[in-house]
């Protein structure tokens, strides 16, 4: 008898630390519904996973303090880790649509694997809501696709017309990585510049992984362009900025969305000065940023990232229109859930105001900055009207 009271308790204990995660992240109980996350949890990439899983942690946190679906029903928040792995990226939807039957997604976080989920989303009647696959296409996969990022489309066309008509540059090297983001950037960047007058003289990519970019930098040097367009990611662009200062390289450096990750200047803080990047156009600052940013950085010991921001704001997105629905029909049906957030009209979130185009685009503006030494400092606000650059502010 004593022996099966131990293993009684063993397992209830088990069971307890088994649930914890769970209930930490919204609630254990068995009606509660669920959304998912997905990004890179864990390897080179994880910084954009775990900076953004934070937020989506913080708003259902939030959520559930004011009670939930009609002030009794939490929603739990499941996390899986892509890897930034295209094939983790379908193991992981369908464990969080087929066993977890989750209500909506938010992520994924990386293009490549945005592609492949989208298309399974969409099949399914699932709403996914990336707070960062940029590329122009993602959303030409369906209308269960949506993001809270600005589309390549507008960054690539804002980068070419600035870096031609605002820096002066007639020449242009591009060093991208072999993935959807960086090919997509570096495709919308080359249109823009050469329809603005100038030219893309070289282009060197390399493998997602690599370290070592020396011999495509010497290349580049040979080349002589005026400036060296780097659209990658942050560990990937760390490293270049440091060969390319072991090279001897002053040609100046101009980047992407990417470079907005803080984990740049911990990385490569050295080497960063001057850069200029295109990024999220920066919004007056409310008060309801302020607290959240603030918030943050007292739980998690680190400041929130531009994507990090977007998914705080597609994960409250999400829940809004899954409480619409309920309240509405008593359920969480995927297309109603859908429709209320493609219904989405001038929600006031931390990244300002936000509006869907009906593909599922984030209507926006591009922000640039120019790095001083490790401080990102803001130039203004652009988008591109007719062909033409047009400075907001």
């Amino acid at each position: 008898m004593k022996k099966r009271l131990f293993v009684f308790v063993a397992v209830v204990a088990l069971f307890a630390l088994v649930a914890a995660p769970v209930f930490a992240q919204g609630g254990s109980e068995a009606s509660s519904p669920k959304i998912g996350f997905m990004g890179p949890m864990t390897g080179d990439y994880a910084n954009y996973g775990v900076l953004s899983n934070n937020s989506a942690m913080l708003a259902v946190e939030h959520f559930n303090a004011k009670g939930g679906f009609n002030g009794k029903l939490p929603v739990v928040l499941v996390t899986e880790d892509t890897e930034g792995s295209v094939e983790k990226g379908l193991s992981a939807i369908e464990k969080l649509s087929s066993s977890d039957k989750i209500a909506g997604l938010i992520g994924p976080v990386f293009t490549g694997v945005s592609f492949a989920v989208g298309e399974r989303v969409q099949n399914e009647g699932l709403i996914m809501i990336s707070p960062s696959a940029t590329h122009a296409d993602i959303t030409s996969i369906g209308d269960f696709v949506f993001r809270t990022v600005v589309s390549d489309g507008l960054q690539g066309e804002v980068a070419g017309r600035y870096f031609a008509e605002q820096l002066g540059y007639k020449t242009m090297a591009v060093l991208y990585a072999k993935n959807d983001y960086s090919q997509g950037l570096f495709e919308g960047m080359t249109a823009s510049f050469e329809a603005a007058g100038g030219k893309v003289i070289t282009s060197e990519s390399f493998q997602v992984g690599d370290k070592d970019f020396k011999t495509q930098l010497t290349k580049i040097r040979s080349a002589n362009p005026d400036a060296i367009y780097i659209p990658n990611y942050t560990a990937e662009m760390a490293q270049i900025l440091e060969q390319a200062t072991q090279l001897g390289i002053k040609i100046p450096f101009t980047s992407c969305d990417g470079f907005s990750n803080p984990e740049i200047y911990n990385l490569a803080g050295d080497f960063t000065d001057g850069v200029v990047y295109v990024g999220p156009a920066k919004v007056k600052e409310s008060e309801d940023y302020s607290n959240f940013v603030a918030e943050y950085t007292a739980k998690y010991g680190v400041g929130p990232d531009s994507f990090a921001s977007n998914a705080f704001d597609g994960t409250n997105i999400l829940l809004s229109a899954m409480e619409t629905v309920y309240k509405k029909t008593g359920k969480f049906d995927r297309k109603d859930i859908r429709d209320a957030v493609a219904a989405t009209k001038n929600y006031q979130g931390v990244t300002g105001t936000i509006n869907f185009a009906e593909n599922g685009d984030l209507v926006a503006y591009q922000g640039l900055y120019k790095v001083n030494k490790t401080t990102p400092e803001y130039i203004g606000t652009f988008t591109v009207v007719d062909g033409k650059l047009v400075q907001i502010d």
